[in-house]
């Protein structure tokens, strides 16, 4: 492994330094992304019933001492429940938007690093190219063992840099479609704790509120 480093010459370096960040972003959000973790079950069903029983200042208070993705977005709805239905939706929708630059949290360098690495991998091999060229105008073509040098690192950059970029493109794409699954199914769950905000208020539960 080291040889291979060796013989990648001085691209390797920031290579190196990319796989490193990449892996870290994907173990991060891997690990923050799941759903038990954003949306924890015990928390939505608890949400739920204090609504469900018209207890609408506690499910606020509730809310507000729990900062996350959901609560964060139940939040102004809660406080916006006397408003009509299609304010509270623009509101749940606003709150849902403001979450998505948490939830894609360092995405965007991820995204920078599928697309750097190639070009990366490309810079070694013009370097490479530039080195077998060299040789040969000074050496000529029959100094193999000179000529392998810049070969390898040519071959090296190449394979490395996309083996950094496929796997960092297909993590990017999949974290940034989760996130925004996340968004939605955040926005379903709130809308419907809005409507059953609105049924218990036309019954005439809305004590909490009083």
């Amino acid at each position: 492994m080291i040889e291979v480093f060796s013989n990648g010459g001085p691209v390797m370096i920031p290579l190196s330094i990319a796989s490193i960040v990449a892996l870290a972003i994907i173990v991060e959000r891997s690990w923050n992304l799941r759903e038990q973790k954003i949306l924890p079950p015990d928390e939505v069903e608890h949400l739920y019933r204090l609504i469900d029983a018209g207890e609408f200042d506690r499910a606020e208070e509730f809310a507000g001492r729990r900062p996350g993705a959901l609560n964060n977005t139940l939040l102004p709805a809660l406080q916006a429940r006397r408003e009509s239905r299609e304010y509270i939706r623009e509101i749940v929708r606003d709150a849902g938007r403001q979450e998505i630059p948490g939830l894609e949290r360092n995405l965007g360098a991820l995204g920078t690093i599928a697309s750097v690495s190639p070009l990366l991998g490309l810079l070694g091999t013009v370097l490479g190219m530039i080195q077998v060229f060299s040789v040969v105008s000074m050496q000529g073509v029959g100094q193999a063992d000179a000529l392998a040098g810049g070969i390898s690192q040519a071959m090296i950059t190449t394979a490395t840099g996309l083996t950094i970029a496929i796997p960092a493109l297909a993590a990017y794409n999949y974290y940034v479609g989760k996130a925004e699954a996340i968004v939605l199914e955040i926005e379903r769950l709130v809308l419907e704790m809005i409507k059953l905000i609105v049924v218990r208020r036309a019954a005439g539960d809305d004590s909490g509120a009083e």
